[in-house]
């Protein structure tokens, strides 16, 4: 059975952030709220909770696994970026973007995308996902949870616990979401690509 907390969207209470982090990092599965609806996460190393999430949203090998950060000073750690990137970066974020870059050697290899060697990162802006990540202090292994059948992103944390109380660890309650995923951009190549217009603006990076 899951744990459900009621977290305040503008301002988190730090003893429930402490608690969430405190699951986080025992090994738990959590589903929290982002800019652009709900996303389930875990830490980066750990492989159970990662097949876990791979469970609920029946992610195939070539999926994008996506590393939320708190802000851009993680990114050289797990990302390929050049300049003009980090510029583009720099100017749109935080928002309701995932960003497709090449991985590091510290990203494990299970995360990147089977052929490309690719991983998804975001920065998201969302009071409570930043104050769990800054609690964390480190970015947090996600995926949008868009469940098996939907195309978009569950925004109802009271509908996600009707499906979930038994799978996952953490619920938090960060208030009723918008449902659009996020806009994804591929940065992996010399090319700027958008693979997915969502939340976030496009017109950026087109």
């Amino acid at each position: 059975m899951s744990q459900l907390f009621y977290v305040h969207p503008e301002t988190p209470q730090a003893r429930l952030i402490n608690q969430a982090v405190a699951i986080i990092r025992n090994g738990g599965v959590a589903v929290y709220p982002t800019d652009s609806g709900y996303a389930i996460g875990c830490l980066l190393g750990n492989k159970k909770a990662l097949d876990t999430i791979c469970r609920i949203r029946q992610i195939k090998s070539d999926h994008n696994f996506t590393l939320v950060c708190r802000d851009l000073s993680e990114l050289s750690l797990y990302a390929k970026v050049d300049n003009q990137a980090y510029r583009l970066l720099k100017n749109n974020t935080p928002g309701a973007y995932t960003f497709i870059f090449k991985g590091t050697k510290e990203v494990p290899r299970r995360l990147l995308n089977e052929k490309r060697k690719t991983i998804g990162i975001r920065i998201p802006d969302n009071a409570i996902a930043l104050a769990l990540l800054e609690a964390l202090g480190e970015p947090l292994m996600s995926s949008s949870l868009i469940l098996p059948g939907s195309e978009l992103t569950e925004s109802d944390p009271e509908e996600i616990r009707d499906r979930l109380e038994h799978q996952v660890d953490l619920i938090i309650h960060g208030g009723y979401l918008g449902e659009n995923p996020t806009t994804v951009v591929d940065m992996s190549d010399d090319a700027v690509e958008v693979l997915r217009e969502g939340s976030g603006d496009p017109a950026p990076f087109l």
